[in-house]
């Protein structure tokens, strides 16, 4: 592509995007009466053992005054149930596909055999179901659920095939955390996304979207367009994900108040640890504890999104979107917290919630090295150079893109392997199916930024990351797991590799 054509297209994307986010002043989404929180039901599976879920398609309306969006869920409209399974159950799911289309469901963060895993060679037909038996075999943590549909996951996701999946061990009272479902606990789903005119849900990604992700213009917490949440004056507990297909989130509260972050992707930490800013990666989730005894109102802002490539043609353009939409996207809210009533349950901050987390491992079986890639003609790019026709460039790892025939990797069962993944473009969230791991090391060379600390599953790389990863799990070659970008757009132009566990 002609260099001054790429960049005339770059700065128009962006100009584009900013205008985009202005639409925040459309008159379908102002309005005096703000939606209270919506809290997806919940699954208690702790006594039944039994999980059943229904693809389906419908309709949504994410704002007051918007127009109805077509929409896909499970067991609903948008989105999905929260499910709750006890450590150490037995689950038997059945995953029914009322889709027109192909549907592959993941159970991002379980710790299960490639057989049940989810990935895309586990896709269901139209009017078939699924019916995995899964073995809860981990500590307490929240993890969730997803399409994982090769090629199609960015959008059917976009469209609303997410839910959380809740493992507990019951001890949750004893810890001193708060536990009362949409009372004190509080799941929150954070997306961000774009309307039309009439606050239809839109999904059109252009060059510039499969470049750097799909972003969108408004931030909606389990489906509902700015809400405003009821809590007890206490200490609550937020769980959040972020279900986005790209955007990093960069979350504070807009009176300075500290999040305590008590667990990430794969459990709890020894002990809550403050923070003024929590940045969460798409895939990531971290559980909180935030402390509103005083009674205060106060809201959940998340500055703009600052994923930049490096240099060349995606830095110039990185740098350029950040400008533009920085003007107008800035501390973007997100939901506000109004503490009602008299004291909750839980008035104090727990001092210790888990044992301390072993000491990082040193002996590895095989140290394995991975380079997130954009492709130029099957090659690897160069830095300053693009790839693909005007839809936007091919991905790939290691310069090879996803290859459904192709295992990429073979992994021993029961083994530790230190994985170095890289990218000097855009940061990339890297996630690997059927495994926890530590971070070793990030973009700082040194001991762990807060978010890489305990175990976790998905990991920003900003430039370079190494990772001690648990292969617990077996995976034959008809189910392998996979390694991706979980930036949605990039993962399906085959930013994705497999591996099998034997």
């Amino acid at each position: 592509m002609d260099r001054r054509l790429f960049l005339k297209s770059s700065l128009a994307a962006a100009t584009t995007a900013a205008v985009s986010v202005a639409t925040m002043k459309a008159p379908w989404a102002r309005t005096s009466a703000r939606p209270a929180l919506p809290m997806p039901s919940l699954l208690d599976l702790t006594q039944s053992g039994r999980l059943d879920l229904v693809a389906q398609q419908g309709t949504h309306r994410f704002g007051q005054a918007s127009q109805p969006s077509s929409t896909f869920g499970y067991n609903q409209a948008y989105l999905g149930p929260i499910v709750r399974a006890n450590q150490g159950q037995e689950i038997a799911a059945r995953v029914r596909n009322n889709l027109r289309e192909p549907l592959a469901t993941h159970w991002h963060g379980l710790l299960i055999p490639g057989e049940v895993d989810g990935g895309p060679h586990l896709a269901i037909d139209p009017g078939e179901a699924w019916e995995p038996i899964l073995q809860i075999d981990q500590p307490p943590s929240t993890a969730w659920f997803h399409a994982h549909t090769h090629p199609h996951t960015a959008r059917q996701v976009y469209a609303g095939l997410a839910g959380v999946f809740q493992i507990s061990d019951g001890q949750d009272g004893a810890r001193g955390l708060p536990h009362e479902h949409g009372v004190d606990d509080l799941t929150l789903v954070l997306q961000d996304r774009r309307f039309d005119d009439d606050g239809r849900l839109s999904y059109r990604p252009g060059m510039f979207d499969r470049m750097q992700g799909f972003r969108g213009d408004h931030i909606v917490v389990n489906g509902a367009l700015n809400p405003r949440a009821g809590v007890p004056r206490s200490i609550v507990r937020l769980r959040l994900l972020n279900g986005s297909n790209a955007r990093i989130y960069h979350l504070r509260f807009d009176d300075g108040r500290p999040m305590h972050v008590m667990a990430s992707d794969s459990g709890y930490w020894p002990q809550p640890v403050p923070t003024n800013e929590l940045r969460m990666a798409p895939g990531e989730r971290f559980e909180v504890l935030v402390d509103f005894i005083d009674g205060g109102d106060v809201s959940l802002l998340t500055g703009s999104d600052q994923n930049r490539g490096g240099p060349g043609m995606m830095g110039m353009m990185g740098n350029m979107r950040s400008f533009i939409t920085g003007l107008v996207d800035d501390d973007l809210p997100i939901l506000s917290f109004h503490p009602e009533g008299r004291k909750g349950a839980i008035d104090r901050m727990p001092e210790k919630i888990d044992d301390d987390l072993d000491q990082l491992p040193t002996n590895f079986a095989r140290k394995r090295e991975f380079s997130l890639d954009m492709m130029l003609g099957g090659m690897p790019m160069g830095r300053g150079m693009m790839g693909g026709d005007g839809a936007g460039p091919a991905m790939g790892i290691n310069g090879r893109p996803f290859d459904m025939r192709h295992i990429n990797e073979q992994v021993s069962l029961g083994t530790t392997e230190h994985w170095v993944i890289e990218s000097n473009m855009l940061m990339h969230p890297f996630h690997i199916h059927g495994v926890r791991f530590r971070v070793l090391a990030d973009e700082t060379g040194q001991a762990p930024r807060l978010e890489n600390r305990g175990y976790k599953d998905t990991v920003l790389v900003d430039g370079r990351a190494e990772v001690a990863v648990e292969f617990t799990q077996p995976a034959a070659p008809e189910t392998p797991f996979m390694y991706h970008c979980h930036i949605l757009e990039h993962e399906d132009a085959g930013m994705m590799g497999q591996f099998g566990v034997s």
